[in-house]
């Protein structure tokens, strides 16, 4: 069970910007209500100009959080897109490495690029919610659905099986004070989709956020992040992904059907989907380029035996699941179920 979370802000510093106080209020109460003592790590809060500036510190804060043998929890605040730059205070001199322990690590956007970083050191960890966009939930609650997998995570540790939500919601269109209580209107949802391939198949999770793996290959945003994940070895080589499942989802930034082309070509030329044993694709953010997303992955792949399954409750799109890695799962798309091992 979990008792003590820290809170990391390992990409975007927002949550220590006043605009989002009353929302990080909400997040406390909700933790306190599950009987959780948190601590948000000593940087965590210092706003965003000083957590961009400071790359340095947010690798102290994650080691740190690491390293506390009272800490069994970490929970990253949020996303970002910059999280690349703690690679060579994580990795130069072994750090990472040394620190990690096994505890709960959860986040998802950017900090795709921190799962890679665990799964290098050799950690399991969990995808799909963060504080800002789930704890602190501007409705009346959390979302059911986000909330039934944040409470299973912290009871158990663990993630048994994940099943379809039944709705899906849009994102808010105003995060103020007068939103507080206004629950999102729901809207019904599909289940998981089977794109292609045997609706059964198994295999250890590992992926992301596409934005985020994109831009380990290309320099437009960043013109350093994709040497440095080179330097560091982060994307794992082809041999790794070898009987693993892929997850893909995308962010708010909702890439064209040509970006996202283009994250999957760059997968493909790493050969990625030559290895993997299936994909799992989460639903886009407000079901934006839902269908040609759906057509690129079957005309960019071109492996019509490999399954795909779309319509993930994870990532973007609310509402949120959690999904393990590192942990052997079994698909089953059309009992619409995937299981876990423990």
């Amino acid at each position: 069970m979990i008792r003590n979370v820290a809170i990391v802000s390992l990409s975007s510093g927002i949550i220590g910007e006043s605009s989002v106080r009353f929302e990080v209020e909400i997040g406390l109460r909700r933790l306190a209500a599950y009987g959780l003592k948190v601590r948000f790590m000593p940087h965590a809060l210092k706003g965003l100009d000083y957590v961009k500036a400071h790359p340095e510190k947010r690798a102290e804060d994650l080691l740190e959080a690491f390293r506390d043998p009272e800490i069994d929890m970490i929970l990253c605040a949020i996303g970002g897109d910059d999280t690349y730059r703690l690679l060579p205070r994580l990795f130069e001199h072994g750090e990472l490495a040394d620190a990690a322990k096994g505890k709960v690590f959860l986040g998802f956007s950017d900090t795709t690029i921190n799962h890679l970083m665990l799964h290098k050191v050799g950690l399991p960890t969990f995808y799909g919610q963060a504080f800002l966009p789930d704890l602190c939930e501007l409705g009346p609650e959390m979302l059911p659905y986000t909330r039934r997998y944040f409470e299973e995570l912290i009871t158990t540790g663990a993630i048994r099986e994940i099943t379809p939500s039944d709705v899906w919601y849009g994102e808010r269109e105003r995060f103020t004070p007068d939103q507080a209580g206004v629950a999102l209107p729901p809207h019904p949802d599909r289940g998981f989709e089977l794109v292609q391939g045997p609706p059964a198949f198994s295999g250890k999770i590992l992926g992301g956020c596409i934005d985020s793996m994109y831009d380990m290959f290309n320099g437009s945003r960043y013109a350093d992040m994709p040497v440095l994940c080179r330097k560091y070895r982060l994307f794992p080589e082809a041999e790794d992904w070898k009987g693993r499942i892929l997850l893909l989802e995308t962010s708010e930034e909702k890439p064209t059907p040509d970006e996202f082309r283009q994250a999957l070509e760059y997968l493909k030329t790493a050969g990625v989907f030559d290895a993997v044993s299936g994909v799992l694709v989460g639903k886009p953010m407000d079901e934006t380029y839902m269908e040609e997303y759906r057509q690129l992955l079957t005309q960019v792949i071109r492996r019509p035996e490999l399954p795909i399954v779309y319509n993930l409750n994870i990532g973007h799109a609310k509402p949120r699941c959690i999904i393990p890695f590192g942990v052997e799962a079994v698909v089953d798309a059309e009992k619409q179920v995937i299981r876990f091992a423990r």
